[in-house]
């Protein structure tokens, strides 16, 4: 009877897979999963902590320990004497929710709303970055918006937010901001993050936001309407275009060459999107010289620039060029940066800078959509600025990238050599450019079969080229000793490309 007894108690008390949680946490959430789930009703006697500890194998301080704070969050009551109970007034489930209608069942009910008639816009179809499912378990993932566990400063972020938590600085955050951003942010951005891009603002010139992203959203919906003429790089940034797109501008596209934008013969325009300092996707940076031809033109023929310093803070080669926002006397130049990239996409900071007073309509509109970021991750992140860790953590990144970079140079030329590249100053992507009869899309996808994921061209073009023959590969979240690997099995999928070229001619 004890050893069926035993077992139950070992089944019901199955700790759950969290890596990197405390034994003694993941106890406490196996317990309060059966509380809440109503398996372990009010009253229920619990195993002693000795029994326990003995059953699933765990220290009987860590199982004490449990107890203790689970009869101080009032899951738990301990008797004198008697032992451990589950509390009359813990928490339980709400009422389970009926089952969900058959599919032929909602099929039939005619009074549901047709969405397909009342959406007023929608984003599902236009091309955009994207990822199939499992990605993360794929072996060689050059993809966007992964993170490299391996750079990832866990200690010292880890002290940040530790430091941030204090009762000291609980009043730092946890108020309510409204339209606010957390003062420190404001500073250590103004201080320590644009002067080494030659941007000098006022805290009233600066505004944090949910990452860059919707730094993009935000000016979309302040600058633009149907009949605003957009420049935009073709090919782009397509979190940006798309982002743009709500307002349904005039989008104008305007060439890019191995110097970034092409700025000679601009048509009229309202409003400019660039990537000056590595051009999504090209990884091009803009000259000096062609910088200040752009805001001249912009200043000639009156129009606005949105410049996102794509990456900026990854240069790996000479010396930074001037952001744009750098040079601007006329206040022409909206500035959009990121703070968090290189830490982990995730993370969700970025910033405006830009006069005060569109950054007064920025703060009330981003006040409709959501109030304000995170201010414990903004609090977080500022004392992580000043304590050094932004810097420090960058130059690891950029030896990381470099390293990355050459070994994916020379494994391309040794596997592919018929695909043409350029050695990027910076960042952490490389655009490859494949024969003129492959396409990205179609190699994407024989690619997965060998375990390789990458990014097709084609998303980067509003008018892509029919075939589309670029590629990109994102090298921050692979492990140095499988990009080569990983490019060698991009080739095997090439070959596959070939084949079934040749099949194809061959039925033909």
């Amino acid at each position: 009877m004890r050893h069926t007894r035993d077992i139950l108690w070992s089944q019901l008390f199955e700790l759950p897979e969290t890596p990197g949680l405390p034994l003694q946490a993941q106890l406490r959430a196996a317990i309060v999963r059966e509380i809440l789930a109503g398996r372990l009703p009010a009253g229920a006697a619990l195993p002693s902590s000795r029994d326990l500890a003995r059953l699933l194998r765990l220290g009987r301080n860590t199982v004490t320990a449990a107890y203790q704070q689970l009869v101080a969050d009032g899951f738990l009551r301990a008797r004198a004497r008697s032992g451990v109970y589950v509390a009359p007034q813990a928490p339980s489930q709400a009422p389970p929710l009926p089952p969900p209608a058959a599919d032929h069942e909602a099929s039939d009910d005619t009074s549901a709303p047709d969405w397909s008639v009342r959406l007023r816009r929608t984003m599902r179809g236009r091309p955009t970055l994207s990822k199939p499912e499992g990605w993360r378990e794929a072996p060689y993932p050059f993809v966007y918006g992964g993170h490299d566990p391996a750079l990832f400063p866990v200690e010292d972020f880890r002290e940040c937010c530790a430091r941030t938590l204090t009762r000291a600085q609980l009043s730092h955050w946890a108020p309510d901001f409204e339209t606010e951003d957390a003062p420190e942010l404001i500073e250590q951005i103004r201080q320590r993050v644009l002067p080494k891009r030659g941007v000098f603002a006022r805290p009233d010139e600066i505004m944090v936001t949910v990452g860059a992203q919707q730094a993009f959203h935000l000016l979309g919906e302040a600058l633009l309407d149907g009949g605003t003429r957009l420049g935009l790089e073709e090919p782009g940034y397509p979190h940006a275009r798309n982002s743009f797109a709500l307002r349904q501008p005039l989008e104008l596209l305007l060439p890019v060459d191995n110097d970034g934008l092409v700025v000679d013969a601009l048509p009229p325009l309202d409003l400019l999107f660039v990537t000056p300092s590595h051009q999504a996707p090209t990884t091009v940076t803009m000259s000096l010289a062609r910088r200040q031809a752009l805001l001249q033109q912009a200043q000639a023929q009156d129009f606005v620039i949105i410049e996102d310093d794509y990456e900026a803070d990854n240069l790996h080669d000479g010396a930074p060029v001037p952001a744009l926002k750098s040079l601007d006397r006329r206040g022409r130049v909206v500035y959009v940066g990121s703070l968090s990239k290189s830490l982990s996409p995730a993370m969700r900071l970025g910033y405006v800078v830009a006069s005060a007073a569109l950054i007064a309509e920025l703060r009330a509109l981003r006040h409709v959509m959501v109030r304000h970021p995170s201010a414990f991750l903004q609090q977080a992140y500022a004392l992580y600025l000043s304590l050094g860790h932004h810097e420090s953590h960058g130059r690891r990144v950029n030896q990381a990238l470099r390293e990355r970079l050459s070994i994916a140079a020379q494994a391309l030329r040794e596997h592919l050599p018929e695909f043409g590249f350029s050695m990027p100053r910076g960042g952490a992507s490389l655009w490859l450019q494949a024969p003129p009869w492959l396409d990205g899309a179609q190699l994407a996808q024989a690619a997965r079969a060998h375990g390789v994921l990458i990014e097709p061209g084609d998303v980067f073009f509003a008018r892509p080229p029919q075939p589309c023959p670029y590629v990109r590969l994102r090298l921050s979240s692979i492990a140095p000793a499988r990009i080569a690997p990983g490019i060698a099995a991009l080739a095997r999928a090439v070959q596959d490309c070939a084949r079934e070229r040749r099949r194809s001619r061959d039925i033909d």
